[in-house]
């Protein structure tokens, strides 16, 4: 008898080569996966990103297989021969975090000037209230240092004068005001 051959010769190899490729591929879902340490020091997989409060040090590999910083060191230290293909993830790594922190830094420079341009404000308006009280305080010495009659309003509205023990008090109050402000 004839045995029956296919056209294709090669059918069967085709089938299995893609069935193999197939089979490779369904890993690949697997390592779309986010791994990191949490705040308790266990290592966590997940198909999620992490949560916020974990930092970037802690994440050990993202989707795609590009692992952090901190995974990228360890088998470069642990094995050398092998660290060529794991430091080059670590190269853009590096200008990304510097690139922050001279943000950072400027951010913290720029509210530090405003925070001392904010002081230098209240200083420089409390020094203009104090030289006003000063000066007013110097008028009033000199107004009752003159013997002048000094007349007050009281809280009724009625209009006072100054005896010479109320002129004395005032007298002393305006000192007061001058040593504190005049200064």
């Amino acid at each position: 008898m004839l045995k029956k051959t296919s056209p294709h010769p090669y059918r069967h190899a085709a089938r299995a080569t893609l069935a193999l490729a197939f089979a490779l591929t369904l890993p690949a879902v697997a390592w779309a996966q986010w791994g990191w340490v949490d705040n308790s020091g266990r290592k966590v997989f997940s198909d999620t990103a992490p949560p916020a409060s974990i930092p970037d040090k802690n994440i050990i590999k993202r989707p795609g297989n590009s692992a952090s910083p901190m995974a990228a060191t360890a088998p470069a230290e642990a094995a050398p021969t092998g660290g060529t293909t794991a430091a080059a993830p670590a190269a853009p790594a590096t200008p990304k975090v510097a690139e922050k922190d001279a943000e950072l830094e400027a951010r913290k420079k720029q509210a530090e000037a405003a925070e001392e341009a904010k002081r230098k404000a209240e200083e420089q308006r409390i020094a203009r209230a104090r030289a006003e009280n000063c000066e007013r305080a110097r008028k009033s010495k000199g107004a009752l240092e003159s013997g002048m009659r000094i007349v007050t309003t009281n809280a009724k509205g009625e209009r006072e004068v100054l005896d010479d023990k109320a002129r004395a008090a005032e007298m002393q109050r305006i000192e007061s005001a001058i040593r504190s402000d005049c200064s």
